[in-house]
């Protein structure tokens, strides 16, 4: 068996285009003019590409993209300030602050201070409780993109037998509410998890968020099952080259698994695709208008 390729590129530039035709009819219809904030401090590489890439993107979907970069040295409360004015502004529909911030600011002050409603990033204590209790959230845009290829693939989840092999804050807990959502059931494997390759056997969807490069093995994947990648790690290639791999062993899951995500092009674009269909949706929430059908969870 060869797995089919899951291609995360195609599917996000599908959704950037509905994001697109989205924000034109809440433009002609209403008015309004979807906007996202990005506040960068500090100059990270790694970010800086990240926002770039985000501020380029939101402006081919048609909204308005406000960047603030800081320098390395400010202040938090320049930084908590900055935060609110953005709340503050009815032209600023989504909200997303650049992680990881400087060791001297305090990430959790940060996220808590930016509105629930303008929280893209879906990381504010009140959208995490709403998601876990089933309610009506800014969903985390990594977990959310993972969620629209499963249902993508696969079709109607419900009774699925699922593992998330990771339970961080931003991706593994999160997907594991939205795929309890669906009607899956779920275990959260972690490190600390008895005979992790025997629990992950019995997964028919499999998503690997540990951030160690391939340590899922081929063996451990159940023939057939669906398989999202979210790691992207960096390691020694040829000569002084390096190379992006998962969190998986893809070459040889690619041979068990029924589908799978590559590394790099599955999840990774899928996840700037989700940020602007948040910024949509709350633009739409924010002023009282349909929300967009299959862009949210």
């Amino acid at each position: 068996m060869t797995a089919t390729i899951i291609d995360g590129k195609a599917f996000a530039g599908r959704i950037r285009a509905q994001v697109a035709q989205h924000v034109a009819r809440i433009k002609s219809d209403h008015g309004v003019t979807p906007g996202l904030a990005v506040v960068l401090v500090g100059e990270d590489p790694a970010s800086q590409v990240y926002v770039r890439s985000k501020g380029k993107q939101t402006g081919e979907a048609g909204m308005a993209s406000f960047e603030h970069r800081l320098d390395a040295g400010t202040a938090q409360e320049d930084l908590l300030a900055l935060v609110a004015q953005l709340n503050a502004d009815p032209a600023v529909h989504g909200i997303l602050v650049q992680l990881p911030l400087p060791d001297h600011i305090e990430t959790d002050a940060v996220l808590a201070a930016i509105d629930p409603a303008k929280d893209v990033d879906g990381f504010h204590v009140s959208n995490v409780g709403l998601l876990a209790t089933g309610q009506k959230a800014m969903v985390p845009c990594t977990p959310l993109g993972c969620l629209m290829m499963l249902r993508d693939h696969l079709g109607d989840l419900s009774g699925r037998e699922a593992v998330v092999i990771g339970r961080s804050n931003i991706v593994g807990k999160p997907m594991a509410q939205l795929l309890l959502g669906d009607s899956c059931t779920v275990t959260v494997a972690h490190s600390r998890t008895r005979d992790l390759p025997e629990v992950v056997r019995r997964a028919e969807i499999v998503v690997a968020a540990v951030g160690r490069p391939e340590m899922v093995k081929g063996d451990w994947i159940a023939p057939g099952a669906t398989v999202i990648d979210v790691g992207i790690n960096r390691v020694a290639g040829e000569g002084d080259k390096t190379r992006l791999v998962g969190d998986v062993e893809f070459t040889a899951a690619a041979q068990v698994a029924g589908a799978i995500t590559p590394v790099p092009g599955g999840v990774g674009p899928m996840t700037i695709a989700c940020l602007l269909a948040n910024t949509v949706t709350a633009c739409c929430r924010i002023h009282g208008l349909p929300e967009p059908e299959g862009l949210t969870a």
